[in-house]
């Protein structure tokens, strides 16, 4: 049988757009969120939208946090995306006391409102291209647009694992990559040609 990408549906993700996206870059997807289908993946994804405490409380609902970490530690190819990001990370300011996957050591915090923008950080912002050689970027020019919706950015503890960067009163990490695990902080499946070559270069991962 075919290996796939398997897409982890928790109930939170805007799962349609993310399958549709990959599915027209050639990947082969199955959305699930049963640990077995997970581990026969070849690569994952896990999308987000809504509040981290809520997240994490359903991936451990649903008992996936371990499939996550262990699929992560054989080495799988893995794609957060937006919330699906900022739970690779430790901890957030959205929920104190909540455990995030902490495959990313670092911390995810709240827009300071004494920037004066607006938060939500929503609509096109650029993306800082850091990681030169980063596999997720292939072919994807510095300076490129992305399509943002979030009100907390991540901010690792290692600046070196930032793919690039974006601005909005404060440069913060807008894709992250350590190993096999990538962040993007944006909507990839809504970032027209460079999004879409994103996720090209994700499916196209050995």
């Amino acid at each position: 049988m075919i290996k796939m990408i398997v897409i982890i549906d928790y109930g939170m993700g805007n799962i349609h757009s993310v399958q549709k996206a990959l599915e027209t870059m050639g990947g082969v997807c199955r959305v699930t969120n049963q640990a077995d289908k997970i581990r026969y993946a070849e690569k994952l994804v896990l999308p987000g939208v809504g509040a981290f405490n809520d997240a994490m409380a359903e991936l451990e609902r649903q008992d996936l946090i371990s499939t996550l970490k262990e699929q992560i530690k054989e080495g799988k190819p893995f794609l957060g995306i937006c919330l699906g990001m900022q739970l690779l990370f430790e901890e957030s300011d959205e929920a104190k006391g909540i455990k995030g996957l902490g495959i990313i050591r670092g911390t995810v915090k709240r827009f300071d409102d004494c920037l004066g923008l607006k938060v939500p950080h929503m609509g096109w912002n650029n993306l800082e291209l850091k990681q030169k050689d980063c596999r997720l970027l292939k072919d994807v020019p510095d300076r490129s647009y992305a399509y943002f919706c979030h009100s907390y950015y991540p901010a690792p503890a290692d600046p070196g694992v930032s793919a690039s960067t974006t601005e909005y009163g404060i440069k913060f990490a807008s894709i992250v990559a350590k190993d096999n695990v990538y962040g993007v902080q944006f909507h990839p499946e809504k970032s027209q040609n460079s999004g879409l070559k994103i996720i090209e270069n994700f499916v196209n991962l050995c």
